[in-house]
């Protein structure tokens, strides 16, 4: 019962939709449907650069405009199961149940992703709600459980976002060869991206100074030829096991994390929300395996240390309440690491 539990529980946990976006320039791509909801679709993948072709036996006048600025093609008649051949991806925008059972069974014939407007059930993948800042995009989904929601989460980030996000981006683009090629491992190159996203310098491109930007740019890129990233160690309390308890220095400290070197009694729920590709060192205790002495846990934080990595020593409860953090920070800083508590 227990492991079927488990395992119920962990399903929970994975995701119905793998996020990814589509490279559409140039490529062709299907919307069946002439009305507002399909204009609207054509119209994003016309931004795309994708060759929109619209099937339709009739056209309103949000589609007919973009026919008549040459954003989309229209061949003015009922969906035919062959329309689908050759498409990157379809859309089905018509609101008739006949329509979109045909449209899916087509598409999903020759496997060709398919989106039927409001079906789910018919799609093979979905369209999120979109906060778009050129090149900058950021895609909300429900999984089509609920739409509404995804575009209230969409107008609460529109409202965060700088207006020149998108031009942040480019500049730093402008420096990603001259960066890479004095970092030349992946730590240090990450980590003088999130000194400069964090610092003036970006500040100056969101504010519209540029000129200024470049030149500090510049005098920073040949600063960081020569200065070199020391390691650190933060001790870190889990909690009672809810995520949602994490203090929010917590959650920034797990999402910049190298290493996490965590206990048993952390949940998986907490894990989540660190890095993606920090790496975890479980040292915890368990039932039929040999337990990680703390010397042994005292070694594994002052070698990733003095690797130059960013370390979490993450704890369930309080770090120092039966945690050893006392020691672990004692241990650190007698031989040179830098501690966080």
């Amino acid at each position: 019962m227990l492991t079927s539990l488990a395992h119920a529980a962990l399903w929970d946990r994975k995701m119905e939709h793998f996020p990814a976006f589509f490279r559409l320039k140039a490529r062709p791509v299907l919307v069946v449907g002439g009305g507002a909801t399909a204009a609207r679709k054509a119209r994003l993948l016309s931004d795309a650069g994708a060759v929109v072709g619209v099937v339709a036996p009739a056209l309103e006048q949000e589609m007919k405009a973009l026919v008549h600025a040459r954003q989309v093609s229209h061949v003015p008649r009922a969906f035919a199961a062959d329309d689908v051949q050759g498409q990157t991806l379809v859309i089905a925008a018509t609101g008739v149940g006949a329509v979109y059972r045909a449209v899916s069974a087509a598409a999903q014939a020759h496997g060709i992703p398919v989106n039927v407007v409001d079906a789910p059930a018919l799609s093979t993948f979905i369209m999120p709600a979109l906060v778009r800042r050129d090149p900058v995009t950021v895609a909300i989904s429900t999984g089509g459980a609920a739409p509404v929601l995804a575009r209230s989460i969409r107008a609460r980030i529109e409202a965060m976002l700088p207006a020149n996000v998108g031009r942040l981006a480019r500049f730093a683009d402008g420096f990603r060869a001259a960066v890479k090629a004095i970092h030349r491992d992946e730590t240090g190159r990450r980590r003088f991206w999130e000194r400069f996203f964090a610092g003036p310098i970006a500040a100056a491109v969101l504010a519209g100074d540029e000129r200024w930007a470049r030149e500090k740019m510049l005098d920073a890129v040949n600063r960081r030829s020569v200065d070199h990233d020391t390691g650190s160690v933060a001790l870190v309390g889990a909690g009672p096991g809810d995520a949602d308890l994490l203090t929010v220095r917590a959650i920034r400290l797990l999402e910049e994390a190298d290493v996490i070197v965590h206990d048993r009694l952390v949940g998986p729920g907490v894990l989540d929300r660190a890095r993606r590709d920090a790496e975890r060192i479980d040292v915890g205790k368990s039932r039929g395996q040999a337990a990680v002495s703390q010397d042994e846990i005292n070694a594994i934080l002052l070698r990733e240390a003095q690797a130059g990595r960013r370390v979490v020593r993450l704890k369930g409860g309080d770090p120092f309440i039966f945690g050893r953090g006392g020691e672990e920070a004692d241990y650190l800083r007698r031989h040179g690491v830098a501690v966080s508590m």
